[in-house]
């Protein structure tokens, strides 16, 4: 019997629940049909994980707004490889998250949101930061004095292991080694409006698992440093706030200064120095990965050298999946981000 990860697990219940599970079937079908017939698996895995990608972001801009499709489609893949007993799933992994795209000298915006999450509480759950970074994905955003910058988009999985094992770092030196990233954008889903998380904290304390049902291992008594975090206990949004907070939507734009700390609880704080001396329990992006994305990216850009503009955005919550809510909130972040590179192009 194959033994499944927990993810690719939730894959039958999927099929039957959630209609959209199997838009890319036919995907898949093609990738059986080709191990079957003897090609070569990771050749094979990586050529299916593209397909996948450019399908779901060819979809999303075609106006079929729901990142599930990817999601489930990319899960029935790596069944499909595990149970014809290959070792390739990294190919496919990849590929199927914009992940393997390659990195241009041209001006780019890099831009990464997440796989759907809770699945277990709702199954039919949608993650509209990856409906972002689908829509957006080769979009230009026209910045001041004729400048533009185009959109390379990627999704994360909801995994504490990639996470401790570099995938967010590992992003950013790919798409920074050609020289042309000029802004990175972070997205996840958060709460009732737009949040811009001013100071992500470095400690893991979120009690919710990730899609494998692991732990992050920190708590709000003990916060967690994950592996290789050696940096300060915060650090600072750098986006242009002022700038995409003032964009008009459906939804208002917070400026979030509110952490949590050991000493001194929660906080709005006025400075990242206003923290120095603390140890973070929340950054403003709380104390799971949509926070911590923020402060690896940060982190790591500053450890390469990179003078850039980076930030997290929170997107608002919505439970299940409804096309409309997500259509306002693309064309919201989409605004945001418009406005954010006009401000750092001037």
């Amino acid at each position: 019997m194959t033994d499944f990860t927990v993810e690719m697990s939730r894959a039958d219940q999927a099929e039957r629940d959630v209609p959209v599970a199997r838009r890319y079937a036919v995907l898949v079908e093609r990738l059986r049909g080709q191990l079957a017939a003897g090609g070569d698996p990771f050749r094979v895995a990586g050529i299916v994980g593209s397909g996948l990608w450019q399908r779901a972001v060819g979809d999303v801009q075609d106006g079929f707004l729901d990142d599930r499709a990817l999601y489930w489609g990319r899960l029935a893949a790596h069944r499909c490889l595990q149970e014809a007993g290959h070792a390739c799933g990294e190919a496919l992994e990849r590929a199927s998250r914009g992940l393997s795209e390659v990195a241009v000298d041209a001006p780019t915006l890099l831009l990464a949101g997440f796989d759907p999450f809770h699945l277990d509480r709702d199954i039919s759950q949608s993650n509209p930061s990856g409906t972002v970074a689908l829509a957006l994905h080769g979009n230009a955003m026209e910045g001041a004095n004729d400048q533009r910058l185009t959109v390379q988009s990627a999704i994360l999985p909801v995994r504490f292991a990639d996470f401790d094992a570099g995938i967010v770092e590992r992003l950013l030196s790919e798409r920074c080694a050609a020289g042309g990233v000029r802004m990175v954008v972070t997205v996840s889903m958060g709460r009732d409006a737009f949040d811009l998380e001013r100071f992500p904290g470095r400690r893991r304390s979120s009690p919710n698992p990730d899609n494998e049902r692991r732990l992050g291992g920190g708590t709000a008594e003990e916060p967690l440093v994950p592996r290789g975090l050696d940096g300060p206990e915060f650090l600072e949004f750098s986006l242009p706030a002022v700038a995409m907070a003032a964009v008009d939507g459906r939804w208002a734009v917070r400026d979030n200064h509110r952490v949590t700390t050991v000493a001194r609880g929660r906080l709005e704080a006025e400075s990242v120095e206003d923290l120095t001396g603390e140890t973070a329990v929340e950054g403003s992006g709380g104390g799971y990965l949509s926070n911590e994305v923020a402060y690896r990216t940060l982190l790591s850009a500053e450890r390469h050298g990179l003078d850039l503009p980076i930030g997290h955005v929170h997107v608002p919550a919505l439970r299940g999946h409804d096309a409309g809510w997500e259509r306002d909130i693309v064309n919201q972040v989409r605004r945001m981000i418009a406005a954010g590179v006009r401000a750092v192009t001037s």
